[in-house]
């Protein structure tokens, strides 16, 4: 071990020699633990178990995001138990003030930024810094820059950036953090390369070897694009002209790329699993001056996410020790369905969840595509079922929001039916414990990772899933989970892929997933044994986090 310095920056401890390389990891978001809640989604859990990992190995690597006063929001219920957005302030007393504050030129005004410090003590992560605009000096519209996670004003939107791109590149020069290497996890920290051109004197080649980027989005379509001159207008590119910027990043239309700017500046990119890493690099190869992207599977933290008893248990194959673990598991689970619900589920009958963000292409509803089968599944006494649905919608996705409220609406018709609010950490982890079957049915190939179905393994749930993400790299049918069989996706419509994919989860359920679970319990533990020990290293962040300083950072 080797306590490394990095300029004037104390590293706060020592340092692996292997990852003394110092990066600055700068995320919209990171989901470290349930008491700080500045994350949405997978692209927070992901980069709070990249934290996690970074601690454990002893990486100097210092994370910069923001400090959301109402964080993305927190979901409460109305009267009729359907879903209600609520935005309540947090107080984070554990966060260090580090008296550090500056100006962030927003719109041709001054916006003051204060710097937060979360020391790794705190919850075992990286160092972490956090941005706030909300403080006395500045006037209350930026104040509200940074009150909450993706807010939908495309205006305040951009400022979010540049008080996380070009504030966070500024507070890493304060500190004396003389960062090697900036990566971007995603797009939206994008402002901190122009920054950097500006502090290289505008030498692309000099940028080039300090910038990284993580793609997370497998659809052209979902990258963010937003007008050049609104860009231009509120200070986006640290005071770049209009032809400068085109010439640096080769976008010469109206609407400026967030990605494949990225994509052209950075030395490296990736992509967040084998599939995605083919199907960005074939989605981004049609223009030029592109870095190469190759892909560093995601994965989650196994100290924190793992259930230690059920791994002593599947370690020493004892299978009875095992399942009355879980099945202590799933008791304390049912305890909160219960409190949110009144409904009184029961360990002994195979519990389903699907929970993760609402987006379309997850399918929240694809269980219901057939009422028929439905009906037949959730009424089947032989082998009876418990299903539970949980996740946030965007709050102004009202597509989103009203699939959610009709999944409330349709589970009060069923006793063995539950949809549940607050899905966050703590949450998440608890339904990964209660969850014998994690259900993750995206349309192929819209899911460029997805990461909950390997915390549900380490938790002795098997994943049901479409053949998307990560999966391809997992999942061995009928050995370690259940995979619903691909048709040729290119050549088919959504309704009828939908369609596909439907039939065969439901053939999948009722042909092996009930009868091996009710009818051959031995069976159905060695499936869950594997998988579990299947995901614990190859989809634990530590692997993850070694590959990023071997094929992204050095």
């Amino acid at each position: 071990m080797i306590d490394m310095a990095a300029s004037r920056y104390s590293f706060p401890y020592p340092v692996q020699e292997l990852f003394a390389k110092r990066v600055a990891y700068f995320s919209m978001e990171f989901a470290i633990d349930q008491a700080l809640k500045i994350y949405s989604g997978g692209l927070g859990f992901l980069a709070g178990s990249h934290l996690r990992s970074a601690y454990a190995l002893g990486q100097h690597l210092v994370g910069v995001g923001m400090l959301w006063k109402l964080g993305y929001y927190d979901q409460g219920r109305n009267e009729d138990q359907t879903l209600r957005v609520d935005w309540q302030q947090k107080l984070y007393a554990y966060l260090e003030d580090t008296g550090i504050t500056f100006t962030v030129r927003i719109h041709d005004a001054d916006v003051w930024v204060k710097a937060y410090y979360l020391p790794p003590h705190v919850f075992q992560s990286a160092p972490l810094y956090l941005l706030t605009t909300d403080v006395a000096e500045n006037d209350y519209v930026s104040r509200t820059i940074s009150h909450r996670l993706y807010d939908g004003n495309a205006a305040t939107k951009l400022a979010q950036y540049m008080v996380l791109g070009i504030g966070g590149g500024k507070l890493l020069d304060l500190l004396g953090y003389d960062a090697e290497i900036y990566h971007l996890n995603e797009a939206h920290a994008l402002p901190v390369a122009f920054h950097l051109l500006q502090k290289f004197n505008k030498d692309r080649e000099a940028l080039r070897q300090h910038l990284v980027f993580t793609t997370h989005t497998p659809e052209e379509a979902g990258n963010e694009k937003h007008p050049i001159d609104l860009c231009l207008e509120m200070g986006y590119f640290s005071g770049l002209a209009k032809p400068e910027v085109q010439e640096a990043t080769g976008i010469d239309d109206g609407l400026f790329n967030l990605s494949l700017a990225a994509l052209r500046l950075a030395k490296r990119a990736n992509g967040v699993s084998e599939l995605h890493g083919h199907v960005a690099s074939e989605m981004w190869g049609k223009y030029d001056g592109i870095c190469d992207i190759d892909h560093i599977t995601n994965a989650q933290n196994y100290s924190y996410w793992a259930d230690t008893e059920l791994y002593e248990a599947a370690d020493r194959a004892d299978d009875a020790r095992l399942a009355e673990r879980k099945a202590t598991l799933k008791r304390q689970t049912f305890l909160d369905v219960a409190d949110q619900t009144g409904r009184l589920f029961r360990p002994d009958v195979l519990t389903i969840v699907w929970a993760r963000r609402f987006a379309g292409y997850k399918r929240a509803d694809l269980l219901l595509r057939d009422r028929e089968r439905f009906e037949r599944l959730v009424t089947n006494t032989e082998y009876p079922v418990q299903i539970i649905w949980a996740g946030k919608p965007y709050p102004a996705d009202q597509g989103a929001v009203d699939l959610f409220n009709s999944l409330v609406h349709l589970s009060h018709q069923y006793p063995n039916v539950a949809v549940l609010t607050g899905y966050e950490l703590a949450l998440s982890k608890l339904l990964k414990q209660g969850a014998d079957i994690w259900l993750n049915n995206p349309r192929i190939p819209r899911e460029a990772s997805g990461t909950s179905g390997m915390t549900a393994a380490m938790n002795g749930a098997l994943n049901l899933s479409t053949n998307d993400g990560w999966i391809p790299e997992f999942i061995k049918p009928g050995v370690n989970g259940f995979l619903v069989p691909e048709a040729d996706y290119q050549h088919i419509g959504i309704n009828e892929q939908d369609n596909h994919d439907a039939y065969y989860l439901y053939e999948l359920l009722e042909e092996h997933v009930l009868p091996m679970y009710y009818e051959r319990q031995h069976e159905w533990l060695a499936l869950v044994k594997q998988s579990m020990a299947d995901v614990r290293t190859a989809f634990g962040s530590d692997r993850m986090a070694r590959e990023y300083y071997e094929k992204l950072y050095v």
